[in-house]
């Protein structure tokens, strides 16, 4: 389900119905307290909330979120088509709302962007302060393994 490289790190949190980090007896986290994370086995042991969230905090696991990517039946939109072919072998998830893919990989990204890009659409670049819900949703074929994205990184926030 998740890659090995996010469970066996202790950043893992519940989240509510509304995409708020929760700890996993339900009151609220925050992305930059290490107090309110836990390990994958505990978040997952959780009923707090309706599933898990994922902190980033700089130790060079980075998420490129896509919102709004996928059309209602599926099909990857041309923009974000290309960044995934981009983004190489590397573990990818479609997010809560089933419209947005989630690109995990390592990069070093010490602030995190919103990119708004020709066309009208948007990418979000993390790797800091931030949490990510998480679904599990393996996006297709996608491995359950991180690979570098470091260079597609250094592409999107030029």
């Amino acid at each position: 389900m998740f890659p090995v490289e996010l469970t066996s790190r202790d950043r893992w949190v519940r989240r509510s119905a509304r995409k708020a980090p929760l700890t996993t007896v339900g009151t609220p986290a925050s992305s930059t307290n290490p107090r309110t994370w836990g390990t994958y086995r505990n978040a997952t042991e959780s009923v707090a909330g309706v599933g898990l969230g994922f902190v980033l905090n700089g130790d060079g696991v980075a998420c490129i979120d896509l919102d709004h990517a996928l059309t209602s039946d599926g099909t990857v939109k041309p923009w974000a088509a290309e960044i995934l072919r981009q983004a190489g072998a590397t573990y990818t998830e479609v997010s809560a709302s089933g419209e947005g893919i989630h690109i995990f990989g390592y990069a070093d990204v010490r602030q995190g962007r919103r990119i708004r890009r020709e066309g009208g659409y948007a990418v979000e670049v993390y790797g800091n302060g931030r949490f990510i819900a998480m679904t599990g949703e393996r996006f297709r074929a996608a491995p359950s393994t991180l690979a570098d994205i470091s260079a597609l990184v250094g592409r999107l926030t030029a």
